[in-house]
């Protein structure tokens, strides 16, 4: 029997997840997801590495478009096989995926008028990479899979999903080769989440396995606790509302609102911080955080406590869900100051980059960013200290107050990622380390390769290795 692994994406950089293995003539992606760094978004538009129509089985670890946006895309160009996942992720990925292709399809447009606007002769090529349309194919091929329960994918293949603590139905994927000739075990950690966060369980741990492909997005730093997060959190509120500017926090509508949600409710609750008026501005988010709603069974103790105690962390008196365009530009002719939380959480696209353009010209505001800033997108440029910033075509001066809080990151940092790799009991055959600027990637395997003596590596785009 052979063996084979492929990195498709997420190799020294931090989106586009996907991994091919190959097992015997059975071949099976790991994640299909979007390239978002300006330097790798061309890939985007290439023709898939790997011929989709000779791929039997996707195993998607989480919703969050790096890891499934260009399912899409997979079956344009011809996948015709199942798409396995948690019943939560298959939920979520369907909300990303529609409002991924709205979004393109509403660029594409607004690119086209601002050339025509502009003067530019055509034709005018700007198409979006799909279309909504396209993103229906998608959703009759998804396969739910509970956590725990091992799924025979062919005669000598067994999958499970394990939670990865990450955000709502994340996985970590566990693969089990079982022949006459070869016994093997293979984990995709996916996104590994962080122990003690609020509303999901802590990641899972595995004792055993013979090649583990880890990601290393935080491989080279260390979050906040959470004390000093949400003391931060309440500082930024109090300073923002006294100097009577807005509140703008770009933010990931799965998770990331939902935890930031869940600490606001419960200061308000105190009276820790002011009463302001709080819009969550995004038709997704609103969408993802009713999902929540139906997974109660994924929640850890201290969120089910709270249901318990009719506690409900997503609504509040001055909590205003804003679904239309029109509630939307209509909170921009609010006087008082007020909390915003719109995506895309690293600003690249949706209605955020219309906030900004309200808000960050104004010394009175704040721009705080809760979750890790790409290279290359326009989130990275603001929190590394650009002094005019483009937006929407427009060139915009940087004066509002920029926060930046890592506490919040669903992402394990350096010592998180350590402990979970402390778990196994012996030594792996080999480490890949994947998910992670390359720097930051090298680093974490040079210090895993110190520490532990295993065979570790950082894996090249495109490279194929034989798991043995």
């Amino acid at each position: 029997m052979s063996i084979q692994l492929q990195f498709l994406g997420a190799t020294q950089n931090v989106t586009g997840s996907s991994h091919l293995l190959e097992i015997d003539k059975h071949r099976i992606l790991v994640d299909c997801g979007l390239y978002q760094e300006r330097e790798f978004r061309a890939r985007n538009w290439n023709p898939f590495p790997v011929n989709p129509q000779t791929i039997d089985t996707v195993l998607l670890t989480h919703a969050h478009l790096d890891h499934c946006g260009l399912l899409p895309k997979l079956v344009k160009e011809g996948f015709k096989g199942k798409i396995l996942c948690t019943p939560p992720t298959q939920q979520i990925t369907r909300i990303l995926l529609f409002d991924s292709a709205h979004i393109q399809e509403e660029d594409a447009e607004f690119k086209k008028r601002r050339h025509i606007r502009e003067g530019r002769k055509g034709p005018y090529p700007e198409v979006p990479l799909y279309t909504e349309n396209e993103v229906k194919k998608v959703i009759p091929l998804f396969e739910p899979v509970e956590y725990e329960n091992p799924v025979n994918i062919s005669k000598s293949v067994r999958v499970s999903f394990h939670d990865a603590g990450h955000i709502l139905g994340s996985s970590m994927i566990k693969i089990k080769i079982n022949s006459d000739d070869i016994k093997r075990t293979i984990i995709f950690s996916g996104d590994i989440g962080r122990w003690n966060k609020p509303i999901i369980r802590d990641p899972t741990v595995f004792e055993e396995a013979d090649y583990v492909i880890m990601e290393s997005t935080y491989g080279n730093r260390f979050h906040e606790n959470i004390a000093t997060t949400t003391e931060m959190l309440k500082e930024v509120v109090k300073v923002t509302e006294k100097k009577g500017g807005n509140l703008i926090i770009p933010s990931f509508a799965l998770e990331r609102t939902q935890e930031l949600l869940y600490y606001l409710s419960e200061f308000l609750s105190k009276n820790q911080i002011p009463h302001l008026l709080t819009f969550v501005d995004s038709p997704m988010a609103i969408d993802i955080t009713e999902v929540f709603n139906h997974y109660p069974e994924y929640f850890d103790k201290e969120m089910l406590d709270r249901i318990q105690h009719r506690d409900i962390p997503f609504y509040w008196t001055t909590l205003k869900l804003t679904r239309s365009v029109g509630e939307s530009k209509a909170i921009n002719h609010i006087k008082a100051s007020c909390i915003i939380i719109a995506g895309s959480g690293m600003c690249t696209g949706g209605r955020i980059k219309h906030h900004l353009v309200n808000n960050i010209s104004r010394p009175e505001s704040t721009i705080l960013f809760v979750g890790y800033q790409a290279k290359g997108t326009l989130g990275r440029e603001i929190i590394e200290g650009s002094k005019k910033v483009r937006i929407l075509g427009q060139t915009y001066p940087v004066k509002a107050r920029i926060v930046k809080i890592n506490g919040f990151s669903a992402h394990a940092d350096q010592n998180e990622l350590l402990k979970w790799l402390s778990s196994f009991k012996s030594s792996l055959r080999h480490l890949f380390v994947v998910h992670g600027e390359q720097e930051v990637a090298l680093k974490f395997a040079r210090l895993v390769r110190i520490n532990n003596g295993w065979n570790v590596s950082v894996p090249r785009y495109l490279e194929k290795v034989a798991l043995v």
